[in-house]
């Protein structure tokens, strides 16, 4: 079954090495095979990688684009002991990525980024509140 896409008026789409851009009007793509495939919104550059959690959702994104896990793996592993060691609660969601990887699943792993994003994000937050409301570790399990 094709993967359907549907990009809004000059919306970007990385499709295997190509970058796609949509002309002036809303257009819906059916791509059939296996290539990497990310939305604009979805790619982070070195640059908008500016926190730790950013840092490693680029490291699985750079994983899934070049459709190599090994040439990361290092990397990849060196971001994410220094993510548990400073924010141990993470575990459960650093856990859930690295089963993605090594079961091949690597958009899933991607997926399973974005919610660390936002899991580093909720402790920021809180953080910035004065500690008025923490995530709870049940989340994240």
């Amino acid at each position: 079954m094709a993967l359907k896409v549907e990009l809004k008026p000059g919306e970007k789409l990385l499709l295997g090495n190509c970058i796609v851009t949509n002309g002036d009007q809303r257009t819906r793509l059916f791509i059939d095979g296996n290539s990497p495939i990310l939305r604009e919104k979805d790619i982070l550059t070195p640059d908008t990688a500016d926190t730790p959690a950013k840092r490693i959702y680029l490291a699985v994104q750079l994983m899934y684009i070049e459709e190599d896990v090994a040439a990361l793996r290092e990397q990849y592993f060196a971001l994410v002991n220094d993510f548990v060691e400073a924010v141990p609660s993470s575990l459960g969601l650093i856990d859930r990525i690295n089963n993605d990887i090594l079961t091949g699943s690597l958009y899933k792993a991607l997926k399973s980024a974005r919610e660390l994003i936002a899991y580093e994000q909720d402790l920021l937050d809180h953080a910035a509140s004065g500690g008025r409301s923490l995530p709870s570790d049940s989340e994240n399990s």
